[in-house]
């Protein structure tokens, strides 16, 4: 698989000193208050009494909890993506096609588990949100590659919005009775059912 064909999710643009400074301590106080009262009970007026900031600066900035909940992912997505572009395998490169999706599929699952609350909010906040990320393109590309070298008499682009379909935040959150292991060992199940199965 050619990694070079995946969507980086881009750096982000340069900004003056003192902007850079109102980010990281907007999502310094996020993260924390977050953490503490979980993301349903903070409002954007506690955010910004935290950071030291002007609500204005902070709805400039960030528009919404959902924006929000987006940049504290940001960082979180890139160390996933670098560990499926250059990681070991069989996240990254040097793997099986198939070992890597199986081995995508369980890292995801993780990362839902540690950042629930923030990829529900980023996912559910306008009809259609999940799609519109860029963290989703990228997803959806390198299983679709994946599916393509592994089986390539699939719909791989079709089969890839299947395969993520498990793995959206408010599927995973009305599945939270399953316990983690259980949850990710269907998964991973369901991935070598599609790379193992007759059509």
């Amino acid at each position: 698989m050619d990694e070079g064909t995946l969507p980086r999710f881009g750096e982000p643009p340069r900004e003056r000193a003192d902007a850079a400074r109102n980010r990281l301590k907007i999502l310094d106080a996020t993260a924390r208050l977050f953490a503490e009262h979980g993301v349903a009970g903070v409002s954007m007026d506690q955010i910004a009494t935290e950071a030291k900031v002007g609500k204005g600066t902070l709805f400039r900035r960030f528009g919404d909890k959902a924006g929000l909940a987006a940049a504290l992912l940001d960082a979180r997505e890139r160390d996933l993506q670098e560990a499926i572009l250059s990681g070991p395998p069989p996240l990254g490169p040097g793997a099986l096609p198939g070992d890597r999706l199986v081995a995508f599929v369980s890292a995801y699952a993780g990362f839902l588990d540690d950042n629930l609350d923030l990829v529900h909010l980023s996912e559910t906040a306008s009809p259609g949100a999940r799609y519109r990320i860029g963290a989703y393109a990228f997803w959806h590309q390198h299983v679709r590659l994946l599916l393509a070298e592994a089986r390539p008499e699939l719909d791989a682009e079709h089969m890839a919005h299947a395969l993520l379909a498990p793995l959206a935040a408010d599927l995973w959150q009305a599945t939270r009775s399953l316990s983690a292991e259980r949850a990710r060992h269907g998964l991973e199940q369901l991935v070598r059912l599609v790379l193992s199965g007759k059509t």
